[in-house]
């Protein structure tokens, strides 16, 4: 028995499309999808630009702390000491006078200690943060985490003048008792995930892969 021979359909290779058919089979007026083409420059910046998992900036934020407080510590260590001193002096005299009073540990030699204390964490941060930030993106807890501060319009390392106004406003808002208020916004702030220091200098932290 012979078989009949099929007719090719609409779309059979070397079949000439149907009349009224769009080239590749596609009826008239529809557009054939094609595949997306990869671009590797976009893949890259939103590879570069992706927020961080917050709970990786908790660690980072964590070891630079621990970093920062213990070389300042270790450098505050003598005027604590001077200090403690002093105050043992104050107590001392007032209780050879004999009567009640009230001796207060901050006075102006207590206070230029202070002083010194915040000046020096001022400036280790510079150092710790700031240059670090604008040279490499980063400290040491963020590369640990496989972090990175990012310029929020540029997608690339800040400026000197931003990563220092970054460290500023978190050092300043550390010391007083918003400073835990900055920390946590960025769990509410979308789409950036920014602090409040990032707000400022115009940041936001990326993470790598």
């Amino acid at each position: 028995m012979r078989q009949l021979a099929q007719q090719p359909g609409p779309g059979t290779p070397g079949t000439p499309p149907a009349p009224g058919a769009a080239p590749g089979g596609a009826p008239e007026g529809v557009i054939p999808w094609k595949p997306p083409v990869d671009n590797p420059f976009l893949r890259a910046a939103q590879t570069q630009g992706r927020p961080a998992a917050l709970g990786r900036r908790l660690l980072a934020r964590l070891i630079d702390s621990a970093v920062l407080l213990g070389v300042v510590g270790a450098a505050a260590y003598p005027l604590w000491t001077k200090a403690s001193d002093h105050f043992d002096e104050k107590v001392e005299r007032a209780k050879l006078t004999g009567e009640t009073v009230t001796v207060y540990w901050l006075d102006g030699t207590t206070g230029s200690y202070l002083g010194a204390v915040l000046g020096l964490l001022l400036v280790v941060g510079v150092i710790y943060e700031a240059l670090p930030t604008a040279k490499w993106g980063g400290t040491l807890g963020k590369k640990l985490c496989g972090l990175r501060v990012l310029d929020i319009e540029e997608h690339d390392t800040p400026s000197f003048g931003a990563a220092l106004r970054r460290w500023l406003v978190y050092g300043v808002l550390g010391l007083l008792a918003v400073g835990v208020l900055n920390v946590l916004w960025c769990l509410f702030d979308r789409p950036w995930r920014q602090c409040w220091h990032d707000k400022a200098a115009r940041t936001f932290v990326a993470g790598r892969g």
